[in-house]
């Protein structure tokens, strides 16, 4: 084979794939063309919404089934409790306008692409909702499919999606002569064999509650709070002594049961050994409506998941009891607006009894106050301060002219400290010059001569003696005319006996001259060990 044949063959090779590609796809195309002749057209047909009176829906996960029995729609797999007829409702509507958007050619053989095979075949299957009568006769059947997305039009999600939700669904009615395969603008997303989705959800409603008690097998976490008027602050009732109640720790029960929930119920004949119930804790609650709620809660599965059963009771006044001097137009309002008041309260009443029957699984949060021991209302104790705080020590100072405040009574020293009546005096010349800020003070400005340095004087304590009380600084009197400089004073140390309390000397007060001639104060006995002072 030479050159230009080779040429050949390899044109006439890529003729061929282009032309087979060319045919693959034209025929995907046609089996998912959308038909948009039909678009808009009811899907169902007449759709008989007021003979439904059995509503099936099963897939892969499991089965449910919705029956209408006295006008009330109930849950099959929940023992007959009353279904959510609001959600029952949307449905039927929506199926009755139900509307094609696109019709996509799809063959048998492509129906699990799409999950449209039936819940039978397992894999790639669908949901499917069956409509009958109260006969069993069905009215109508179709299977949802795949849900249609539609793509974000911005950057990929943080998983790598394309960050688009769904914007319709595929569906296939059953029973057409020819399947026919749609795509529609309501997703559907809650329609699933779920018993507890489908139940109905009211519950009782504490209102106006006036007080809450709670009973538990250990008696020491009983407790009970009540207000005397409407929104008015909660009151512990059972006080005992040294117990404060925590406003803001109570503050949660004044809502208590307020808004309740709940996500399953049990069967009526569940034991009590499976619910909790052979060990509930017991809460009394009253309100200004004159009802009372008698809860009990027991633990279910695990922390996050409690049983509960409630009874009901109210006490509804028959009557009015007119005011004094009520005039005939007031009463007549009056009359009217009691009558209105009772008629919601009687109905409230019966709609709440309806629940006594059954064991509900709740959430810890739906519970949580129940569940609260006795002291985590109470205020924690306050800490005592003075009998906690460390004695303080004491420390020698500086001796100053200035008066200096020292507490009459030092912790851990005796009240009455005596002194040995033989120690020595201590004088303190009297100083002009301003406070001193430590021991050595200056001398005063144009002294005659500087005073001669005082030492330190020991007071030796007389045996057995008690111990001296604290000292109080002396203030230092001036003479009357004398100009005496300022003498450098060193602290008097006293040398406690043996296992007493040491305390500091009490110095003597300086007394003023007698007069103007009167002599400085006297030196230190042994003059001739007297030292020069110098200025510094």
């Amino acid at each position: 084979m030479n050159l230009k044949q080779l040429s050949i063959l390899i044109v006439l090779v890529a003729l061929l794939g282009g032309l087979g590609y060319y045919l693959y796809k034209d025929d995907q195309a046609k089996r998912y063309a959308p038909q948009t002749s039909a678009s808009g057209q009811k899907l169902l047909g007449e759709f008989p919404l007021n003979d439904v009176a059995q509503i099936i829906i099963k897939s892969q996960q499991g089965e449910v089934n919705l029956a209408k029995s006295d006008d009330l729609w109930k849950v099959k797999e929940r023992n007959q409790y009353p279904a959510n007829y609001g959600e029952i409702h949307d449905l039927l509507r929506k199926m009755w306008e139900l509307k094609g958007v696109q019709e996509v050619k799809v063959g048998p053989t492509q129906f699990g692409r799409v999950e449209l095979l039936t819940p039978d075949k397992g894999t790639n299957s669908g949901t499917l909702v069956e409509f009958k009568d109260k006969s069993g006769k069905l009215l109508k059947s179709v299977l949802l499919g795949k849900k249609h997305m539609r793509q974000s039009e911005g950057a990929p999600g943080p998983m790598g999606d394309s960050g688009g939700w769904p914007n319709g669904r595929f569906i296939l009615v059953q029973g057409e002569a020819t399947p026919k395969v749609w795509i529609i603008s309501e997703a559907f997303s809650n329609l699933e064999p779920k018993a507890d989705s489908w139940l109905n959800k009211d519950f009782f409603k504490v209102e106006k509650l006036r007080s809450a008690s709670v009973t538990t097998t250990n008696a020491t976490n009983n407790w009970k709070l009540f207000r005397e008027t409407e929104g008015g602050e909660l009151k512990l009732a059972d006080k005992k002594a040294g117990e404060e109640l925590d406003s803001s720790k109570a503050s949660g029960v004044g809502s208590l049961l307020s808004w309740p929930s709940f996500t399953d119920v049990l069967p009526p004949d569940a034991k009590p050994e499976t619910t909790g119930m052979d060990k509930p804790v017991e809460a009394v609650l009253e309100t200004f409506d004159n009802f009372t709620y008698t809860v009990k809660v027991g633990k279910y599965t695990n922390d996050e998941n409690f049983t509960l059963q409630v009874k009901v009771a109210a006490n509804i006044p028959a009557e009015r009891t007119p005011g004094k001097d009520e005039k005939k137009e007031d009463k007549d309002k009056l009359d009217k607006e009691f009558k209105e008041k009772n008629d919601k309260l009687k109905e409230k009443l019966k709609q709440e009894q309806a629940c006594e029957k059954w064991t509900y699984v709740v959430s810890k949060w739906t519970v949580d106050q129940v569940l609260k021991p006795r002291s985590e209302f109470i205020a924690a104790p306050k800490k005592d301060e003075s009998t906690n705080a460390p004695a303080a020590a004491l420390t020698p100072g500086p001796v100053t002219s200035g008066p200096v405040t020292i507490p009459s009574v030092v912790p851990g020293i005796p009240a009455e400290i005596k002194l040995d009546t033989n120690v020595p005096p201590v004088v303190v010349p009297p100083a002009p010059a301003p406070a001193a800020k430590s021991a050595e003070t200056k001398p005063a400005t144009n002294a005659p001569a500087p005073a001669a340095e005082v030492k330190k004087v020991e007071a030796k304590p007389e045996t057995n003696a008690a111990p001296a009380p604290a000292a109080k600084p002396a203030e230092a009197k001036p003479a009357a005319s004398a100009a005496v400089p300022a003498a450098e004073v060193k602290k008097v140390e006293a040398k406690p006996e043996t296992n007493a309390v040491p305390a500091a000397p009490k110095p003597v007060e300086a007394k003023p001259a007698a007069s103007t001639n009167s002599a400085p104060a006297a030196a230190p006995a042994n003059a001739d060990n007297k030292e020069k002072s110098s200025p510094k």
